[in-house]
């Protein structure tokens, strides 16, 4: 029976190398010169620092348009709070989000469903499966999915016939 799976996926390697390429800019840009701006990038949560809040807009900007630049999603991105840390410093977490979370799934489950199409779409841990007796049905699926969903990013792979 055709199927194929949604998930939701971010390249670590290009996060990686964006946030290495931003640290590298906050580094040798004039309007940061001896300030404490940095980006550091742990299990899957960026943290932002810098002196003040105009600065780390500033450095957000930064931090996107590095990502974007290497094809990453910024809609994976899930912003915290700011928080001070000293005098007046400021750090913000932004976390990667890396599958697709629960609601969101039972979200495309139902709207899959209630296209009334020829297709059944299953959770399956962080990834949704969806099979069909015939690939156009499929593929159907995948442009209702891509029409629907467009605050969170989504990959369709697995394809099976």
């Amino acid at each position: 029976m055709p199927s194929f799976d949604i998930v939701s996926e971010v390249n670590q390697v290009e996060v990686r190398n964006a946030i290495d390429q931003a640290n590298k800019e906050l580094g040798t840009r004039f309007d940061f010169k001896g300030s404490d701006a940095r980006v550091e990038f742990a299990d899957k949560v960026l943290t932002l620092y810098a002196d003040d809040d105009f600065k780390l807009a500033q450095v957000t900007d930064i931090v996107t348009g590095k990502l974007t630049k290497r094809g990453v999603d910024i809609r994976a991105l899930k912003y915290g709070t700011v928080e001070k840390v000293s005098g007046n410093k400021v750090k913000q977490a932004v976390t990667v989000r890396v599958g697709i979370e629960q609601e969101l799934a039972k979200k495309i489950v139902k709207l899959v469903k209630d296209a009334k199409m020829k297709v059944q779409a299953s959770i399956q841990g962080e990834a949704v499966r969806v099979s069909g007796a015939k690939r156009d049905d499929l593929q159907a699926a995948i442009a209702l999915v891509k029409q629907s969903v467009t605050d969170f990013p989504v990959q369709f792979g697995n394809f099976r016939d």
